[in-house]
């Protein structure tokens, strides 16, 4: 350990290190501080190695040192929220950012975020206006709901119903539908702070009519409803129609909520997808309010949508809550060019990302498989061996949770290394590769990739190949 000690020594000086050349090169294109932070980090890094006993001594040539601070610099200088190629086949992958936005959303970011907008102006009168006012119509045409406002998520959005529905009393709710989403997510948990005392009723897989009626007393301010878009429960199972509460509510009046989730506004059953309730459908049954996410099967940017009943919308707008949770000027640009797609379906169907991926028949995803295969395989050097293969793909992001979407993918064996090491190198790419395992292969599924991300994925294989 002596040894060790004394070889501290030769560890350079960080100032030396910043007026070598070639780190004082980078200085025209990196601040000092990344640069400076970049040599203490090489240099403790260093040091601690020597220090530890069991770990095999480094090179400590100067030329070594710098070639590491320079692999320092690119880290430290490289943005930690960074576009990734998802090809697992997932499309609504909630770690990987759910839904990508559209070209018309794109396009509607950049221009409000590089200018002033109307965002709270009327034009019309030339005074204040209200920000959700620019969604809000849209979302009345392709929902028939009377009023609509939009908040950060759709957690926000249940939070805000309840608070600004129920504080204070209690809301009642299925046994069977008390669930938890992404992020411990528990309904309990944001009735609770939303101030709103849950009474369950019925039970885990059967929840009748009389339950909700026998539980309604002068404290029942709501009555919620919860899609159940990310589980199923199947077997021996009854539950209450948004019909049957709505009826029950408006008797009592007291105003109903049904979660959706996932907020679906165009029926995919024509393309193979399972039925799935629409927005539409939900409000004509008579619930007075329906909440729902931006960013899963309606393929826009994160955000929480709440549509029904102006009478009960315009309570939640006057929650003082309501600001806190508001969306921000370039979402809701994001959002209103993705709901304008929606006024043509077949558009919706084109030109919204998830949309176009869910609805990719398998016989197209055999082809591009079919078309990729040559430059996979050119790209990996006999370093691994590729093949087409069928497969199936997820939606992903707490939607259609049974559901798998058939299609075709390439399957990757690695000959001379384990699959982990291939997926390690390759969530080292630049730009990242992230793909899924199956039976020691790594999947590429195509539903999920875009066409001029094609090169670089090949590339990425291919370097993953070079270091082999």
């Amino acid at each position: 350990m002596s040894n060790r000690h004394s070889l501290l020594r030769q560890l350079p000086a960080i100032d030396k290190i910043l007026n070598c050349p070639e780190i004082a090169a980078l200085a025209k294109s990196n601040p000092h501080l990344i640069l400076r932070e970049a040599a203490q980090k090489t240099v403790e890094r260093i040091r601690k190695q020597l220090l530890a006993e069991q770990a095999p001594v480094p090179d400590l040539s100067f030329e070594s040192v710098i070639e590491q601070v320079q692999q320092k610099i690119k880290e430290l200088s490289r943005p930690s929220l960074r576009k990734v190629i998802n090809v697992t086949g997932t499309v609504l992958h909630t770690n990987l950012g759910r839904a990508p936005l559209s070209n018309a959303a794109l396009l509607a970011i950049q221009e409000t975020a590089r200018s002033y907008s109307n965002l709270e102006y009327n034009l019309d009168l030339g005074e204040r206006g209200q920000r959700f006012s620019h969604v809000e119509e849209l979302l009345c045409k392709l929902t028939g709901g009377e009023a609509a406002t939009v908040v950060n998520n759709n957690a926000g959005a249940v939070l805000l119903s309840l608070a600004a529905l129920a504080s204070g009393r209690s809301a009642l709710v299925s046994r069977g539908e008390m669930i938890e989403i992404g992020g411990s997510f528990r309904i309990p948990d944001v009735m609770s702070a939303g101030g709103v005392k849950l009474v369950e009723v019925g039970t885990t897989n059967k929840t009748h009519l009389s339950d909700f009626h026998d539980a309604i007393d002068p404290d029942v301010a709501l009555i919620m409803k919860v899609h159940t878009s990310n589980y199923r429960i199947l077997g021996f199972t009854d539950s209450v129609s948004g019909e049957q509460l709505a009826e029950l509510g408006h008797k009592h009046g007291i105003p109903v909520l049904e979660d959706l989730g996932s907020g679906l506004l165009l029926d995919l059953t024509p393309y193979g997808l399972p039925r799935e309730p629409t927005v539409r459908e939900v409000l004509a049954t008579g619930i007075d309010l329906v909440t729902f996410s931006g960013d899963k099967l309606l393929g826009g940017p994160q955000a929480g949508v709440i549509v029904g009943r102006k009478t009960v919308i315009d309570r939640l707008r006057r929650h003082p809550m309501a600001r806190a949770m508001r969306i921000d000027k370039l979402t809701l640009a994001a959002f209103e060019a993705t709901l304008r797609l929606y006024l043509d379906p077949q558009k919706a169907l084109k030109g919204i990302p998830a949309l176009n991926m869910l609805t990719t028949p398998a016989d197209e995803l055999k082809k591009r498989c079919t078309r990729l295969l040559p430059k996979i395989s050119k790209a990996i050097e006999g370093k691994y061996r590729a093949e087409i293969v069928p497969s199936s793909s997820t939606v992903g992001g707490g939607a259609l949770p049974l559901t798998e979407l058939p299609g075709w993918a390439i399957a990757v064996t690695p000959l001379n290394l384990s699959i982990n090491s291939l997926i390690t190198k390759l969530r080292r790419t630049e730009p990242p590769v992230i793909g899924r395992i199956h039976e020691n292969q790594m999947l590429i599924d195509p539903r999920t990739l875009f066409d001029d991300e094609i090169d670089q994925l090949c590339a990425a294989f291919s370097q993953a190949a070079g270091e082999s």
